[in-house]
């Protein structure tokens, strides 16, 4: 119904590291040619577990820009904004925390993981029981229909398809619906039409859920149809509503895990990262003081690879050559820990490289970053802005 759209977003907590660019970078850089892509900075989300010390979140927030652009993130091709600045944000999600259950926000995995992970810190706030709604109200406002997410958080999108359907259901019931309907589905033409019924027969009254992707492909095709037309007859399909918020989906990033010095997931949390743009001596010195196979007690013991840290990130960063070199090297020990290391630190510096020399161009000139997120807050607020019309609309909050 509405144009294919992704959105992703990141809290600006610090410093963004390897892990970050393999694990979310690449992908938005392979997205951003292919869909129209937006990218926000979540700084409101950054509050949801900093709230008693929020003095870093603009520093970071720039800082963290800055990663993106240089990581290779195109402000031509995508548009990058921070949610703050975007006050459409927050009424969305205040009109629909108006409907949503409790137990929905409560049953979300990842609020007790957190609860536990995070022990230390005061989270009996509404702020942090609200974070998915909040993130809800995030990818609806855009009507995104694709979001980038690792398997841990797909329970996140399919409860805002849970919210997007139940405010469709509440609001989405226009006077007079079921004979606009039927008057936009004779705009059709006549072959359309009959094949539009036959389909939503076929779905409504025999469950099949194949002809209700047929009809929605057909609808996308017509192009005879005005976009108010287009929306009745999608809701039409599945009941007597209209489609205002979109349910979007999620989009199953690929595994691209980095490990961390330690062996363990990179994260700033166990203090084993890379920074993004890490100096040459920093990555020289951690590296090359990251622990290895424990048999490997003296220069002469041979180890196993697959017990090492350090081959993780042979695993990534080295070919297939260099791997062979390292394995039999390790096994027979041939070569020493340090010498195995050694191509791993080169692939690390040549890689930043250009990061850097992207980088140089925006701490040089801070203007040009703040130009680009003005650029794209303005473009992303006009989105916003054209969904709350109808938000406010379906609620009789718009008062004309």
């Amino acid at each position: 119904m509405y144009p294919d759209r992704i959105l992703s977003g990141m809290r600006p907590t610090g410093a963004l590291h390897l892990g970050h660019y393999y694990g979310v970078l690449k992908n938005w850089i392979r997205l951003q040619s292919e869909l129209p892509c937006l990218f926000f900075v979540a700084d409101w989300h950054a509050l949801t577990t900093h709230y008693e010390d929020p003095s870093l979140i603009e520093s970071n927030t720039w800082n963290m820009v800055i990663d993106w652009l240089s990581a290779g993130i195109d402000p031509s091709q995508a548009t990058l904004f921070i949610q703050s600045r975007i006050p459409e944000h927050a009424e969305l999600h205040l009109l629909l925390s108006m409907a949503t259950p409790l137990s929905w926000l409560e049953r979300v995995p990842t609020y007790k993981d957190q609860q536990e992970r995070l022990a230390d810190r005061d989270l009996g706030t509404y702020g942090f029981i609200g974070y998915p709604l909040l993130q809800a109200a995030d990818v609806l406002i855009y009507r995104a229909s694709q979001v980038p997410v690792g398997d841990d958080q797909i329970p996140h999108i399919e409860m805002m398809r849970e919210i997007a359907r139940r405010f469709n259901y509440l609001y989405g019931k226009e006077k007079g619906f079921e004979k606009k309907a039927q008057e936009a589905v004779k705009k059709l033409g006549s072959k359309r039409a009959k094949l539009y019924n036959e389909l939503r027969t076929q779905f409504q009254q025999k469950g099949i859920g194949d002809a209700l992707g047929q009809a929605k492909a057909m609808l996308d095709d017509a192009q005879n149809l005005s976009m108010i037309d287009r929306e009745r007859l999608f809701g039409f399909l599945e009941g007597g509503h209209k489609i205002i918020l979109s349910e979007p989906k999620a989009l199953l990033a690929e595994d691209s895990c980095l490990s961390g010095l330690d062996g363990q997931k990179m994260s700033k949390s166990y203090g084993n990262t890379i920074a993004l743009r890490e100096e040459k001596s920093v990555v020289v010195k951690k590296v090359r003081t990251m622990p290895t196979d424990p048999a490997r007690v003296r220069r002469t013991d041979p180890g196993n690879p697959n017990k090492c840290p350090v081959w993780q990130l042979h695993k990534v960063y080295s070919d297939g050559c260099t791997r062979r070199w390292v394995t039999k090297g390790c096994m027979s020990a041939s070569i020493g820990c340090l010498e195995c290391k050694q191509p791993v630190i080169d692939s690390i510096v040549r890689e930043q490289e250009p990061i850097f020399e992207r980088a140089q161009k925006y701490l040089d000139e801070p203007a040009l970053v703040k130009e680009i997120v003005a650029e794209g807050c303005d473009h992303a607020r006009k989105l916003a802005q054209d969904t709350m019309r109808d938000v406010r609309e379906a609620m009789g909050l718009s008062y004309s």
